[in-house]
């Protein structure tokens, strides 16, 4: 059997995969409530950017939202570490539970500096509430789930979809998920949802440190 991530939704995947959502979680709430400075001049480009979306959210297409939005937001934090990096629509795979699963989200932090090799974060992004493409939900949560086969389930996977203007946060332990309320970036929330991009670069870099030190540790 083969699954795209295109193709599946949250159903699906509790269903094939005994997946429970919980409402909550230690893991998401820390990344969600933990701090970091965000400079002035960080502050003064996203409010720049929230004023383009307020304007453009209603009209842009999903080329549009990613090129002027969400891109340079994620710019701004900047994944590029010798760690990890940030990917866009690059094609992975894995099997879970004797299923491949394959396919490209649109956002995908690394390991890797050329190509992606350890995946820990996914992005899925969609123009309007409910687009005919599918869930963005279950996309990205497929995704996940691929990641954490990855890492030999190692580590929490990190995910986020957004719909528009809002942005959702979710994280992947096992067979438990937790999705996040909505961030709407076109209001003061999008300073948090820059603080919570921020943080995950921290945990990542955790995250990455401890791969590296698990790597060494075998020879």
């Amino acid at each position: 059997m083969t699954l795209s991530f295109r193709e599946c939704t949250l159903y699906l995947l509790e269903k094939h995969f005994r997946l429970k959502e919980v409402m909550e979680t230690p893991l998401l709430q820390d990344w969600l409530d933990r701090d970091t400075e965000i400079s002035d001049f960080e502050r003064q480009n996203l409010l720049h950017l929230r004023k383009k979306l307020k304007v453009s959210v209603h009209d842009w297409n999903e080329t549009e939202l990613a090129r002027y939005f969400i891109g340079p937001v994620l710019s701004l934090v900047d994944y590029t570490t010798d760690r990890f990096n940030l990917f866009a629509e690059r094609p992975f795979s894995g099997i879970v539970d004797g299923v491949e699963m394959t396919g490209k989200p649109d956002g995908l932090i690394a390991s890797g500096l050329r190509e992606p090799e350890i995946p820990f974060f996914c992005l899925q992004e969609y123009k309007r509430e409910q687009h005919p493409g599918g869930d963005p939900a279950g996309q990205v949560l497929a995704a996940m789930l691929v990641a954490q086969e990855l890492n030999e389930h190692q580590y929490p996977v990190y995910g986020c979809y957004v719909r528009g203007r809002d942005w959702f946060f979710i994280v992947l332990q096992g067979k438990e998920y937790c999705i996040s309320a909505g961030h709407q970036a076109t209001r003061d929330d999008i300073f948090d949802i820059f603080r919570i991009l921020k943080v995950l670069k921290q945990i990542l870099l955790q995250i990455a440190e401890e791969c590296r030190a698990f790597s060494e540790d075998l020879y």
